[in-house]
């Protein structure tokens, strides 16, 4: 029987549960050959355990995390002609999350991370941090500054 579960809904409860530090949930949404990379240490992590090993001990508890959105192309469906439906997923495999995250040490950064799903499970990630810096006041006559709530409600 096929799963009527979306890659959107699959994208939405992984990063819920990666906000949550859930990492139950987070391994039953992995596929078995899970990796995530992370290109600014040079990184990559293979498997849910070694993930699991690498939280548990982070230095000064864990990190909070508050999502702000998820991005991703929807899942589409056709019609057969002989009227069975089909989920075509293509594109669909591929999402981002977008949060901030606040470290023990009081660091806050912002990171994308980038959610590939294989199969209805996700597959491969690459995470990106970056730190939140003060606008130069010389770009102000051509921008808007925006509020973190603002910020926060954008999709």
């Amino acid at each position: 029987m096929a799963s009527t579960t979306t890659n959107e809904e699959i994208a939405r409860r992984y990063v819920v549960a990666a906000s949550a530090n859930d990492l139950d949930s987070l391994a039953a949404l992995r596929d078995p050959d899970w990796q995530v990379s992370w290109p600014q240490s040079g990184e990559r992590v293979i498997g849910t355990d070694d993930f699991r090993a690498i939280v548990s001990r982070y230095p000064g508890g864990t990190p909070r995390t508050e999502i702000r959105r998820v991005v991703g192309d929807k899942d589409r469906w056709v019609v057969t002609p002989s009227n069975t439906a089909l989920r075509v997923a293509g594109e669909g495999d591929l999402w981002w999350g977008e949060w901030s995250v606040t470290y023990p040490d009081g660091q806050t950064y912002f990171c994308i991370d980038l959610i590939e799903l294989r199969g209805g499970r996700v597959w491969r990630e690459t995470v990106y941090w970056a730190t939140p810096f003060e606008a130069p006041e010389w770009r102000a006559p051509w921008v808007r500054r925006d509020s973190k709530s603002e910020d926060a409600s954008a999709s």
